[in-house]
């Protein structure tokens, strides 16, 4: 069992798997009409990271699922970091979870069932820090290994959160640093220097949480969660959804240690190439370095947060009471020609 690597067992790695912005958009172009819904407050429209449903009592219910292919080589730690990223779609839109349910895609005649087991295990025992419980699942036999979560949360409606309500001159937060993409592609390529990995996985393994926290400020005008697209790519599509432009301050933006060494050995996954090919037209000039970086695919990443100036205060005593030491890393601003800046 310790021998096992699950990155070997896949073509990609966490959210770097998923298909580029420019790809989804074509796949989903036809497929956005939810008019004859208007109980449903928040659908596919405007790439949010969960589905809002309005019960009529003030609350909506959340629903989201989130899955992908190893991200690192222990099947346990595999586990929680699929379902951190899953719950971190409920926490993006203000909300609690509720209940969860597994999804599980298995080579059985390549790794055992002990092993999926494991991936499980990680898996329920992260429901079980978010106080839910893991209620069940729907298993196939698959080429790769594949594990996530669908995930029920519930919202006060004037709590809830979007990522297409924000406004000019506000204050631009991230709760995680960026770097997981460049760390685990070192890794998957065999490049990574012990005890470089560490700091990843434990931001990818840390619930999101603030996000239920912060969600009754009204300063609190957008939120989204940092994955697959990047930074700048969930912040393209908060400037795109509000009609806005926003600036980012590089050496503002957190970074997970030892990720520019990493950059600097080409440490560049294929999500990352993929999201500056779907974007890139977006975003102003800006070196090749700040580019990479900046794009990086993230798996369980951080959340995104846009903040009226008036509320910052409010909104950094209640991170700093919550063990987080944040800084803003940009602005928004008018709609210009390109979306993003960066400085």
């Amino acid at each position: 069992m310790k021998d096992i690597k699950l990155t070997e067992y896949s073509h990609g790695a966490g959210c770097g798997c998923k298909i580029s912005p420019a790809i989804l958009d074509e796949i989903l172009k036809t497929t956005r009409n939810t008019i004859n819904y208007p109980q449903l407050l928040v659908g596919n429209n405007s790439n949010d990271d969960a589905a809002a449903y309005d019960l009529g009592n003030g609350t909506s219910i959340l629903s989201t699922t989130d899955f992908f292919m190893p991200i690192v080589d222990d099947p346990y730690t595999f586990g929680k970091i699929a379902a951190t990223n899953a719950l971190s779609d409920i926490y993006a839109m203000g909300g609690k979870p509720l209940m969860a349910i597994s999804i599980l895609g298995w080579p059985i005649n390549t790794l055992s069932p002990e092993v999926a087991s494991l991936v499980v295990e990680g898996g329920r025992d992260v429901c079980e820090v978010a106080d839910i419980p893991l209620a069940g699942g729907h298993s196939i036999d698959s080429k790769e290994p594949i594990f996530g979560l669908a995930v029920t949360g519930v919202v006060e409606n004037k709590h809830l959160k979007q990522n297409n309500k924000a406004e000019i001159d506000c204050e631009i937060f991230l709760t995680k640093p960026l770097g997981i993409g460049i760390l685990t592609t070192a890794q998957k390529r065999k490049k990574i220097e012990t005890g470089d990995i560490e700091p990843a996985i434990n931001a990818m393994c840390t619930l999101n949480k603030i996000g239920s926290k912060i969600s009754s400020l009204d300063g609190v005008v957008a939120l989204t969660d940092v994955t697959g697209f990047g930074l700048l790519g969930h912040l393209g599509e908060i400037c795109k959804g509000s009609q806005i432009s926003a600036t980012i301050q590089y050496d503002k933006v957190p970074l997970l240690p030892n990720t520019i060494k990493y950059l600097n050995m080409d440490c560049v996954s294929g999500g990352t190439r993929n999201n500056i090919k779907s974007y890139g037209h977006t975003l102003e000039d800006m070196s090749d370095d700040k580019r990479y970086v900046l794009c990086d695919a993230q798996t369980s990443g951080g959340l995104l947060v846009i903040v009226k100036k008036k509320s910052v205060n409010d909104f950094l005593n209640i991170t700093k009471k919550y063990g987080l030491d944040l800084q803003s890393i940009g602005y928004t601003r008018k709609l210009s020609d390109k979306l993003i800046k960066v400085i």
